[in-house]
């Protein structure tokens, strides 16, 4: 049973497609329908998670409006990944209160941390937050690195917990509707060249369409520069807690030591790529834009900018008297970001991977089924 208006609609659209075909080569969603002639709740979930929302199938649809059809696989998709995200999300009672106010949430939290850090800084020492600090250990003279982990380790932990649980929601109620088998670490390693390159948001070659209606690849360069930014950010400081614990190190460290050369490189590729895609979202087509999926959205987009933004500022400007402030503005932001990231886009990644493992799944027991015959 579909549960949801939006899931109704998409099947609707679904059945269609399935019916016309004309889309099969643009991307992942239309091979993987094909797949099948019967859909429930589960299924619409995972097609809408393996879309990649380039646009390609809405402008080369023939019944697209104002066709009576109405087909805007798109858009639809989008809402109920939206949905997705609050149905599996864990704790559940939380995802109806970021999915509303997701930005605001973001926003709020990010100032508030901020406000206390930087109170915080002036109660334990008057005039330090616009002070020039040029003590050796830096950033670390007005909070500790015991301090930051004590605030910021649980929030840390909960979000990872709380992402895995909804990973395995997703992958319970998605896996379980077509029970698919198959070599594991084939079907992992397909998925992984697949998220990896982005192999599936050009549009199948010509890539994605923003308002002018011409399809170009710039979405996918702002994909890639946001994605292996952050992977290099998180790199730096897995390092330099290895450091920390393992060698003793403390930071800071110097400019070519490897946690501030990952984190450097990776600020810069982060900050570009997020506002890539905010300016990206602006000049999205209107027709493809579910305005129900903004919040969040911008919410992720803006935290991970900010963090990539004021980590840059932090470094640059380190021993100047705007370091405590850059301090307390940065840390207020991370906390923020680890606050909703269980909630809104960042979890359209994992879900996304797990529909693509279960897509290269699908693939190998098909495959082997015709050979078999």
């Amino acid at each position: 049973m579909l549960g949801t208006d939006l899931q109704q609609e998409a099947e609707r659209q679904i059945v269609i497609c399935n019916a016309c075909r004309y889309c099969e080569g643009i991307c992942a969603v239309f091979p993987a329908l094909q797949m099948q002639r019967s859909f429930v709740a589960g299924d619409i979930d995972y097609f809408a998670n393996l879309c990649h929302d380039c646009g390609a199938c809405y402008h080369d649809c023939q019944f697209s409006p104002p066709h009576e059809f109405a087909i805007n696989l798109p858009k639809t998709l989008a809402g109920v990944r939206q949905e997705s995200y609050g149905r599996y999300a864990w704790p559940a009672a939380l995802a109806p209160v970021f999915a509303r106010n997701g930005l605001v949430i973001a926003v709020i939290a990010a100032l508030s941390v901020t406000a206390f850090l930087a109170g915080m800084i002036m109660w334990n020492a008057p005039g330090a937050l616009f002070s020039a600090h040029t003590a050796p250990e830096g950033f670390y003279a007005l909070m500790s690195h015991n301090a930051m982990v004590g605030l910021f380790g649980p929030v840390f932990l909960f979000s990872i917990f709380a992402m895995l649980m909804g990973l395995r929601n997703f992958w319970r109620d998605a896996n379980a509707v077509r029970s698919v088998s198959g070599e594991a670490p084939a079907s992992l390693w397909q998925a992984v060249k697949d998220a990896g390159s982005l192999r599936y948001l050009d549009g199948g070659g010509a890539g994605c369409f923003n308002e002018d209606d011409k399809p170009e690849d710039k979405r996918r360069l702002y994909h890639h520069l946001t994605f292996y930014g952050f992977l290099l950010c998180f790199a730096a400081t897995s390092v330099g807690t290895i450091y920390h614990y393992g060698f003793g190190r403390m930071a800071p460290y110097a400019w070519w030591d490897l946690p501030q050369m990952l984190g450097t490189v990776g600020g810069f590729m982060l900050a570009a790529g997020t506002g890539g895609l905010m300016a990206a979202k602006k000049r999205r087509l209107p027709d493809l834009v579910d305005e129900g999926t903004k919040g969040m959205a911008m919410a992720f987009l803006l935290m991970l900018h900010l963090t990539a933004v004021t980590g840059l500022g932090l470094h640059i400007l380190g021993g100047t008297p705007a370091m405590g402030l850059l301090l307390a503005l940065h840390l207020g932001v991370v906390f923020a970001l680890f606050l909703t990231m269980p909630y809104g886009k960042f979890v359209h990644g994992l879900y996304r991977f797990a529909a693509l493992v279960r897509l290269a799944m699908a693939k190998r027991v098909g495959l082997k089924t015709k050979v078999a015959a």
